[in-house]
């Protein structure tokens, strides 16, 4: 099953990076969160990559075409011999690169790789800039078993924060607790049938517009992860995702759990 990654934003709130850096290039250990979704997906057997490009889309290129596996993985070096690499992560990999405009919206990047998607009866779909130990086939099985088009997961939100209600004078009324208030949000997490398409117009964000339509006809599900789920979307979440990852304590890096 084909896998499509938004890889173009601006990353604004990463700006110490994103002014030389796409976001999903930010780095957690040796690696580039992007190559750390993808190792998740790769995981469960999907290694067929459409990566859905935008700002910086030369740097992201030049990674993959320079991909030096001898960084993270375990080799032999004898006398001048090139290494032989002892392990691989791209052996089994197929990455599609595709141009989807500078400052286009995640319907309209998805949009622009449909043709890389013909023949396609389903395929999966992401942000790039998140990680979790959720179990992908829940998802799949998930869309397969339905009429649904598209299934996505929901999470609780990753930071605490306090939801404020008030009444039409201004008065508090009640303040919630955001991770006690039963508030879930999109995982970013996606499966879609090819049909996906037929509820999409140009410009249109994925969730917005095309999701409200399948609401409408009852054919938009979710499935809720109560496990580990982090994006990366500031500085902080940054140095976190680094020293769990030095730690030892990285729970989305599923594959060495295979």
């Amino acid at each position: 099953m084909k896998v499509v990654l938004f890889c173009g934003g601006l990353g604004m709130r990463l700006r110490d990076y994103s002014d030389s850096i796409p976001k999903p290039m930010v780095e957690i250990g040796y690696r580039p969160i992007l190559w750390h979704v993808m190792k998740y997906y790769a995981s469960f057997g999907h290694t067929d990559f459409i990566l859905c490009l935008g700002y910086k889309a030369d740097v992201i290129k030049r990674y993959f075409v320079n991909y030096q596996e001898f960084i993270s993985n375990d080799f032999v070096l004898k006398g001048d011999d090139q290494p032989k690499m002892l392990a691989s992560d791209l052996e089994d990999w197929k990455i599609t690169f595709v141009d989807t405009g500078y400052d286009s919206c995640i319907g309209e990047r998805l949009r622009r790789v449909r043709k890389h998607l013909d023949g396609e009866e389903m395929f999966l779909a992401n942000y790039s800039d998140n990680l979790t130990d959720f179990q992908l086939p829940k998802l799949v099985s998930a869309v397969e078993d339905s009429d649904a088009v598209a299934g996505f997961i929901t999470v609780p939100p990753p930071m605490s924060f306090h939801i404020t209600e008030t009444t039409e004078d201004g008065k508090v009324a009640r303040i919630l607790e955001s991770k006690k208030s039963g508030l879930w949000i999109n995982g970013g997490c996606f499966a879609l049938r090819n049909e996906i398409f037929d509820s999409m117009r140009e410009g249109e964000e994925l969730v917005i517009e095309p999701f409200a339509r399948l609401i409408e006809e009852q054919r938009l599900i979710s499935v809720q992860h109560t496990g580990f789920w982090q994006n990366m979307d500031t500085f902080k979440d940054r140095v976190m995702l680094n020293e769990m990852h030095e730690r030892g304590n990285a729970p989305w890096q599923v594959w060495d759990r295979a």
